[in-house]
């Protein structure tokens, strides 16, 4: 059972959302808040599986909220999905890289809702490797990481971060550096480990911030 916490300011998003995650099989709403401080307050008690996270709140926007939540150790099995509209894309960017595994938009299908929050629960990003390089060099300039952070990759798995950068699959990375996908699929757990990486798509920002791949690149 995946359990949800959804955070929103308003009342009706609040409800249509509950609404939506409880008839679904296999998922349980466990609780909801109205605002970022709320919404960390009760991930803490409650601790979810996945936080539907709104951005603009009052208080505490989600931005923050997520950055609280992604940097909490008793909350490191919790995944943060954040619920947007169309023009919010740069508070999107600032959200993953605050700890957010994926976003979607507010008016999407039910089903579409369902399966975010099904695959945030299994680790998957739900934003494209693509689309989140196209986000960040859209909306961000290059900050310098933890350069031991960066350091502690091996030459391999620093080749790997960039293929994934890119938008490889394990597959593809297998295929192009000839390893085995259970080899390719442990080389990008380690990065995730050592960069401290929820998902994919952060490791595309950590690539972004470390240098290692320009705009466009």
């Amino acid at each position: 059972m995946i359990r949800v916490l959804v955070v929103d300011d308003q009342a009706l998003i609040r409800q249509a959302v509950t609404d939506i995650l409880g008839a679904a099989a296999g998922i349980e709403v466990v609780g909801d808040a109205v605002d970022g401080a709320d919404g960390v307050e009760a991930s803490r008690r409650l601790r979810p599986d996945v936080v539907l996270m709104d951005i603009r709140m009052p208080r505490l926007d989600g931005i923050d909220a997520t950055a609280r939540i992604c940097a909490d150790p008793a909350l490191a099995e919790t995944r943060v999905l954040i619920l947007t509209t169309f023009e919010e894309d740069e508070y999107v960017v600032r959200a993953m890289r605050a700890g957010a595994s994926g976003f979607i938009g507010k008016g999407s299908e039910p089903d579409d809702i369902v399966r975010a929050v099904e695959a945030v629960h299994a680790g998957d990003s739900l934003l494209s490797a693509a689309a989140t390089r196209a986000l960040i060099a859209k909306h961000l300039q290059p900050a310098a990481m933890d350069r031991a952070r960066l350091e502690s990759l091996t030459d391999r798995e620093e080749e790997v971060l960039l293929l994934v950068a890119r938008g490889r699959s394990n597959q593809e990375i297998a295929d192009e550096l000839f390893i085995s996908p259970h080899t390719a699929k442990t080389h990008v757990n380690r990065i995730m480990t050592k960069l401290y990486a929820h998902d994919r798509a952060q490791l595309v920002i950590a690539a972004y911030e470390s240098g290692l791949l320009a705009p466009g690149g």
